[in-house]
């Protein structure tokens, strides 16, 4: 089986064995003259060292040329190989590609990024996810205000994306209480909050309930500081409280103008800053521009720290608009409002949907004030940002989400295409991963 393998014609493997025989060849010789006593003149020495030297050359690019050979043949499909009914490609992308696969970060909140790492997961275990503590509402508001601890929605769902549960505990997790005092209250959310009371602090309780939950990557709250958004309204108004901005911006039919936090300084993560710095991409969105994505943007050092990272950067674009934060908001609407708090450089390539929706959905969204976000290719080139663009709809239960398994496949393009291609450390990762996202295609 395996010299029907190496005789194959055109493989580029017999040539470098019986290169790499000659090498041996060789080294055998200039081995044996180095330790023969016959011939002792150093003229004749330094020519067995030189042979010697030559055959362990000869050999070494042999056997590189070897496994180039060997590794483009079983990238191809032109030959498969299996140990143990399993694909070497396959172990493979577990145990290398994974491990060592592209330093992926996402910043943003809400069920959007949450969505967006369920497929992101497929592909690296190199992902840091950091996530917005703003949130004051629903059953993260109540835990907030009774216990006084930070949010943990928006965390809880992250780990849970992450996280390699059997469905028995995703569903637990998930579990919202109908009745009695804990009615709205979410189980996944009780869990942190009881992990939080045992750990010294809520960075801790994170990394313990992910522990548990083997999560894939790490989920990181952007501060530990018990951070509140505040919005300026165009009419001048200042609304406070996460859960109640888009409300009063529709109810006084007003734009938000500008957003801050309080406290001004709230202290990041330094585990954050740190992956950010390292990462071979940085992701923001999907999710909400102003209450999920902009509000990590605000804590300190977090804008400083995407400007200093070599990673590309990319925006995920919204496929809808969101009634009181982007109305009428186009695609380059977001970018512009994005690089007002995050910097000119901060957004290279967005990821925009091209797709359409089923136009009884459709008439539903436009009667509750929100609609497709247009591509508008003139204004987004005139901002330097380059569109890629594919129809990221999914239509899940009547509601529009972005698809997360293409929306993963067309961002680990990106990064392999924008990032890892020129990167001679990262080839083996390139090809495996390449081959892997063709193959779910």
């Amino acid at each position: 089986m395996i010299m029907d393998f190496l005789m194959k014609p055109g493989i580029k493997i017999k040539r470098w064995l019986f290169t790499g025989f000659i090498g041996l060849v060789i080294l055998i010789f200039g081995i044996i003259r180095l330790i023969s006593s016959v011939d002792n003149t150093l003229s004749r020495k330094v020519f067995s060292l030189f042979l010697t030297i030559l055959g362990i050359v000869i050999m070494v690019i042999s056997l590189s040329e070897i496994i180039k050979s060997s590794i483009a043949l079983i990238n191809s499909e032109k030959v498969k190989i299996t140990i143990s009914n399993k694909n070497i490609e396959e172990l493979v992308d577990e145990k290398r590609v994974h491990v060592n696969g592209p330093k992926v970060v996402v910043i943003g909140g809400g069920t959007g990024l949450s969505t967006m790492l369920r497929g992101l997961k497929l592909y690296t275990d190199n992902i840091t996810a950091i996530v917005t503590v703003g949130d004051d509402g629903g059953g993260s508001g109540k835990l907030r205000a009774d216990l006084g601890m930070l949010p943990p929605g928006d965390i809880r769902n992250c780990i849970l994306a992450l996280a390699d549960t059997e469905p028995i505990m995703e569903d637990l997790l998930k579990y919202r209480f109908t009745e009695g005092t804990l009615k709205g209250q979410n189980f996944g959310n009780l869990f942190l909050a009881a992990m939080a009371g045992i750990s010294e602090n809520f960075e801790d309780a994170v990394q313990k309930m992910s522990s548990v939950l083997a999560v894939t990557g790490k989920v990181l709250p952007v501060t530990l500081d018990d951070m509140k958004l505040i919005a300026e309204l165009e009419n001048g108004n200042i609304i406070e409280g996460e859960s109640i901005i888009p409300s009063e911006a529709l109810k006084q039919n007003s734009r938000i103008k500008t957003l801050k936090i309080n406290p001004e300084k709230a202290k990041p993560l330094v585990d954050a800053l740190m992956a950010i710095e390292d990462a071979d991409a940085i992701i923001m969105g999907p999710g909400s521009l102003y209450t999920s994505i902009i509000p990590n943007l605000l804590v300190e050092d977090i804008v400083e720290s995407i400007g200093r990272s070599n990673a590309i950067k990319i925006y995920v674009s919204n496929v809808m608009t969101q009634p009181g934060e982007t109305d009428d908001f186009t695609v380059s609407d977001h970018i512009k409002t994005l690089m007002k708090y995050s910097g000119k450089d901060s957004v290279q390539y967005v990821i925009a949907n091209n797709g359409t929706i089923p136009k009884d959905i459709e008439e539903r969204y436009k009667n509750e004030g929100s609609k497709l976000v247009q591509l508008d290719y003139e204004e987004i080139d005139k901002l330097g940002v380059e569109v890629i663009e594919t129809d990221l709809v999914k239509i899940t239960k009547g509601y529009v989400k972005h698809d997360s398994k293409h929306l993963a496949q067309i961002l680990m393009t990106t990064i392999l295409d924008k990032k890892l291609l020129y990167d001679r450390k990262k080839i083996i990762e390139y090809m495996y991963v390449s081959k892997k996202i063709s193959k779910k295609k």
